[in-house]
């Protein structure tokens, strides 16, 4: 097991080493293309050599890619083009928003997904599970930004139950959370709910759930007790894996109900450009698609003893 840990461990580090490379390459592979992000698209050839030589674009890349990578370190992100202040004073807020939003849909959509996987599993072919089948299918099929303007017209301008717009800037408002975690949760439970459907179909025709059933055990201890654990492997890769869905997810849908979360803060950045910005999503968005990846293999791997990395 310790050299499962070492082993991803070090292909983790190898990988946000290979992704800071490349996201320093094509952010700030030019020089006066950053000083023209900086000072404007009317500044001078003179102004852009200058701030260019005063802020050390005229070292070698490798120079400076290690004293961005030192920066990172000591936690000096920049300073964003478009705020005018520095990337720390907004970026940790609009992580933590987003944090907010995307932590209660992750566990709202994992109950939900296995609750129904389960019960669509139990019985193969059945009513209900050709019902859960098709919602499954059926919200999976809309994309955020549909499903988006479906909800809003519903709940906000019929019904007007709910806000349309969110003020997350700093405080915590229960109210505007609704649509946007209604939003995720529609699109992502449908996945994880159809793979725990098929798990756990393929246990309950197995011979030891056949025999337990036969030697006249209760049903739901045969269920609980034998048939849900194994079902619930497979799926645990793929719950894993919506940490990464949800980070993109959160762009289209935190622009569409003005929630001012990273998924905003990263668009209003690449369409104006704030490369420093960019720098710090493109940071946290990889080291979070790759340490979820890294935890769940190590845990599926304890969860299954015959599965072995090396």
């Amino acid at each position: 097991m310790l050299r499962v840990i070492g082993t991803r461990l070090g292909v983790m580090v190898l990988i946000m080493l290979t992704v800071s490379v490349l996201l320093f390459v094509m952010n700030e592979g030019d020089p006066r293309l950053v000083a023209r992000s900086v000072l404007g698209p009317y500044a001078q050839d003179e102004q852009l050599d200058a701030w260019v030589e005063q802020n050390g674009y005229d070292k070698p890349m490798a120079v400076r890619y290690l004293n961005w990578v030192g920066r990172i370190f000591a936690g000096d992100l920049g300073e964003s083009i478009i705020y005018k202040q520095p990337v720390n004073n907004i970026f940790w807020k609009r992580l933590g928003n987003t944090g907010i939003l995307a932590g209660i849909t992750f566990a709202i959509m994992v109950v939900v997904s296995l609750a129904l996987g389960v019960l669509a599993g139990m019985k193969e072919g059945s009513a209900r599970d050709r019902f859960i089948s098709f919602i499954s299918i059926f919200t999976t099929s809309i994309p955020e930004y549909a499903s988006a303007v479906i909800l809003s017209g519903i709940f906000v301008f019929w019904l007007a139950w709910l806000p349309g717009t969110s003020a997350m800037s700093g405080g915590f408002n229960a109210v505007e959370l609704v649509l946007p975690v209604a939003v995720l949760t529609l699109y992502g439970f449908g996945y994880v709910a159809r793979m725990t459907r098929a798990s756990m179909a393929e246990v309950m025709m197995s011979n030891y759930i056949r025999t337990a059933v036969l030697k006249g055990l209760p049903y739901w201890r045969v269920i609980m007790k034998h048939a849900l654990r194994n079902a619930l492997i497979a799926p645990f890769t793929v719950i894993m894996l919506q940490f990464n869905w949800l980070l993109s997810g959160v762009v289209v849908t935190e622009f569409a109900f003005g929630y001012k979360g990273f998924g905003a803060l990263l668009l209003e950045a690449a369409l104006r450009r704030d490369i420093f910005v960019i720098e710090a999503c493109g940071i946290v968005a990889v080291f979070v698609a790759v340490g979820t990846q890294t935890i769940g293999d190590l845990v599926y791997t304890y969860l299954n003893p015959r599965i072995r990395f090396s």
